[in-house]
């Protein structure tokens, strides 16, 4: 049985999809729980690997879900902890890290590497062979060029076109996309 993890006041005796979302102090009444780590928004992204590595779980307690609207290639790799909502598409040879969420009518197309705890946003488009650090956040809307390298903890703006590759750290947006600033930490 999954569980969420989630400390928000705002959330508690809640459930998302028929998943129940519990304060994580509560991990230990459910040994047998898989978990889902949700948290990240364009402030909070470079926070996933500590929480996740604060709850002191093994690998094999993250559940992965992958939405029955969803759909992935018997081809591509997903990772531990990752998420796929409705209407998210991973085409061959995608490979997916852990801890990784991927927002409604993403599409990742072949070849594609997304790094471990990195989130995608709504809508985001990938070509082939595009490369994603660790810890990236893509916001919605955006689209990356095939062949195009994001470095680990970029921060891709909404609706931007990244047609050349980004720094580690660096904060892109527009169409074309350009360097803003280095990314928060």
């Amino acid at each position: 049985m999954p569980v969420i993890l989630d400390d928000a006041e705002k959330y508690r005796g809640q459930t998302f999809d028929g998943v129940p979302i519990l304060p994580m102090a509560r991990m230990a009444d459910h040994p047998h729980a898989r978990f889902l780590c949700l948290v990240g928004s364009e402030k909070s992204y470079h926070a996933r690997p500590e929480i996740i590595a604060r709850t002191g779980l093994e690998p094999d307690r993250f559940a992965t879900f992958v939405h029955p609207a969803a759909e992935v290639s018997g081809q591509a790799l997903i990772g531990h902890g990752s998420v796929l909502y409705s209407g998210a598409l991973v085409t061959s040879n995608g490979q997916i890290g852990e801890h990784v969420l991927i927002m409604p009518r993403a599409v990742v197309h072949h070849d594609v590497t997304i790094g471990s705890f990195s989130i995608i946003g709504a809508g985001v488009i990938i070509a082939g062979g595009a490369q994603l650090g660790e810890c990236c956040y893509v916001g919605s809307g955006s689209a990356i060029r095939n062949g195009v390298a994001i470095g680990a903890g970029a921060l891709i703006g909404m609706g931007s076109v990244v047609v050349k590759d980004v720094a580690p750290g660096e904060v892109v947006a527009g169409n074309p996309a350009r360097t803003l600033r280095p990314a928060p930490r």
